[in-house]
């Protein structure tokens, strides 16, 4: 005859509750890290600006010709950089923003350029994807 340990049971038990408790504890950290990066973009102000301007595809081509191409490739294939031909399907004009005023992912040069001039480039990467 088996005997049934209450103890054992009494520690499976506490183990769920404690993987419950990490769980939802783990959900909340990254539920507040994601608020507050959301929070952070919306709070920049050059994000803000570029964002309540209207971009030209002419300009934001110019642009992207003088100083994109050498890794991106004329057409937004890619180079030695990655393709943008449907970047912002992918990402979020904010996140491009940041990429490319930071260069976030190496080897991408930070670029300092005024919130119009970012507009454009928007712009022009948006119409790769018509």
């Amino acid at each position: 005859m088996k005997s049934t340990s209450s103890i054992g049971a009494v520690k499976k038990e506490n183990a769920s509750n404690e993987l419950k408790l990490f769980l939802i504890a783990s959900s909340l950290a990254c539920f507040i890290i994601l608020f507050l990066l959301v929070h952070q973009t919306n709070q920049d102000p050059y994000i803000q600006k570029t964002l309540e301007l209207s971009g030209s595809v002419e300009n934001g081509s110019r642009l992207y010709r003088m100083n994109c191409v050498g890794c991106h490739g004329i057409t937004a294939q890619g180079l030695v950089g990655p393709e943008l031909s449907k970047v912002t399907e992918e990402l979020s004009d904010q996140t491009i923003i940041k990429q490319v005023i930071n260069g976030l992912t190496p080897p991408m040069p930070s670029f300092e350029m005024e919130p119009q001039s970012m507009a454009d480039i928007l712009s022009y990467l948006h119409s790769l994807n018509m």
